[in-house]
């Protein structure tokens, strides 16, 4: 009896949770016909062939304008209160940049991580990985600030933006 309680637990946990995504699942999209687009017709009442998007081609489509660099280590950045370590924050960035730049990126990669701390010590400094650290706004405010410091340490516009692929805080 022990273990059967738990047990029953469990299956009702799995069960609404299945539940719950069965009900909430999105609805599958409509696609909205415009006037004039629904039947392509001739002047003799026969049906005009469609029109087709212009293909781009294989070397277009090949090609990307971009590519992603993953830094190798995540970035953990202490939070201090009254002088002690009140959390810890950990982050895994990945950087943008302009396709072809990734091995260049990756000799200049310490310059890159220095100034990335400096700023995310600045945003711990100023409690922006407080309270509500992953809203919209925090999220936005150190992100640009992210992208304008790894610009500044590549030097040119090879950068196109800072990637934030994991965040965690740990409270001590």
């Amino acid at each position: 009896m022990k273990f059967l309680v738990p047990l029953i637990f469990a299956f009702a946990g799995v069960g609404a949770g299945v539940g719950a995504g069965i009900v909430l699942k999105p609805a599958p999209e409509e696609v909205a016909v415009s006037e004039g687009e629904g039947e392509n017709v001739a002047e003799g009442g026969e049906a005009a062939p469609a029109k087709e998007p212009p293909k781009k081609s294989a070397e277009e489509e090949a090609v990307p304008t971009t590519e992603f660099v993953k830094l190798g280590n995540h970035f953990i950045v202490p939070i201090l209160s009254e002088s002690r370590v009140q959390s810890m924050v950990i982050l895994g960035l990945d950087l943008e940049v302009a396709a072809g730049q990734g091995e260049s990126t990756l000799q200049v990669e310490p310059k890159i991580r220095d100034a990335l701390l400096s700023v995310m010590f600045d945003h711990a400094n100023a409690g922006g990985f407080s309270g509500r650290f992953t809203s919209g706004a925090s999220m936005d405010s150190l992100r640009n600030a992210l992208r304008e410091a790894a610009r500044k340490a590549v030097g040119g516009d090879m950068l196109k933006d800072v990637l934030i692929t994991d965040i965690v805080r740990q409270d001590v």
